[in-house]
């Protein structure tokens, strides 16, 4: 028995297209949200410090209150999946009417 070839590249071949685990995608929904919640406070804080400016201090505030809803909404929607050109296994095939074949006299 002959070893299958290997393709240029070592990658190794893609035998299912399984989406994520459920722990990985509450890990990254879970990293969205506490990203999202961490942009809120340095709004606030920059509110407070330019105080004196009044339209940007109300700018920065106005931008801060819809944060916790969007970061929700973020948090809960589902991943979108991935564009992959993934290696799947294509044996190597001879094409038809290659290859020598003997002629059949009656």
């Amino acid at each position: 028995m002959t070893e299958p070839q290997r393709s240029s590249n070592d990658e190794p071949v893609l035998i299912t297209d399984a989406a994520m685990s459920y722990e990985q995608e509450l890990a990254v929904r879970k990293r969205r949200y506490k990203t999202m919640m961490l942009m809120r406070v340095p709004c606030m804080i920059a509110a407070a410090a330019f105080y004196q400016i009044p339209w940007l201090a109300v700018g920065l505030l106005v931008l801060s209150i819809p944060l916790p809803w969007i970061a929700v909404l973020v948090a809960n929607d589902r991943l979108p999946r991935k564009a992959e050109n993934p290696n799947r296994f294509r044996p190597e095939r001879p094409a038809l009417g290659q290859g020598d074949r003997g002629v059949i006299d009656d």
